[in-house]
């Protein structure tokens, strides 16, 4: 079965991306031919990248990178809840994706965005982030628009064009994930 990981990128303090986290959970549990974890990023609390070695190098040193990449590693693919701050993604996200490398490597990604221009421009920046990384990126994404899609500009209200969209995000996802099993399957053989 797939294991699939929605990774909360916002740290910030009363971020309108939980809800919309929580939202994507509660959807995709619907499902059943797929396993899904919900990854908080504030939860691992990691400071500026703080890591003497590069993550290419897979030397960790520090206790909270060895739990975050221990983390990541277990995932066939993930869906990036990512808010746009100043027209790229936030600084969070960016720093817990930068602390690794080896286990972002030939998995899936896709995107839920939010923001005034429903997260495009951070979506943008995760792509060109995630080719680096070896991340095949899906071409369905579900952009949210601050002004249109929550209340207040703070809380998510879905609707149920959201729903569909989000599955054709998830369902693209699988398909790579899938795909991509093969490809890390090869390279595991070619590593020993």
């Amino acid at each position: 079965m797939v294991k699939l990981q929605i990774i909360l990128g916002s740290t910030r303090p009363g971020r309108a991306g939980e809800t919309v986290a929580k939202w994507v959970y509660k959807m995709a549990s619907k499902r059943d031919d797929i396993e899904f974890e919900l990854v908080d990023v504030a939860n691992y609390e990691l400071p500026l990248l703080d890591e003497p070695m590069p993550p290419m190098m897979r030397k960790y040193t520090k206790g909270h990178t060895k739990k975050w990449s221990e983390k990541i590693e277990g995932a066939d693919g993930y869906i990036f809840v990512a808010a746009e701050y100043n027209h790229s993604l936030a600084g969070g996200l960016k720093n817990a994706i930068d602390y690794l490398n080896h286990e972002w490597r030939n998995k899936s990604v896709g995107f839920v965005s939010y923001g005034s221009n429903g997260g495009s421009r951070a979506v943008e920046h995760l792509r060109g982030i995630a080719g680096e990384l070896h991340l095949a990126d899906v071409r369905e994404q579900l952009l949210l628009y601050l002004a249109n899609d929550f209340e207040n500009h703070s809380k998510f209200i879905p609707t149920e064009a959201h729903e569909i969209q989000l599955n054709k995000v998830i369902d693209e996802i699988v398909e790579w994930a899938e795909a991509m099993q093969a490809v890390r399957n090869k390279e595991a053989v070619a590593t020993y």
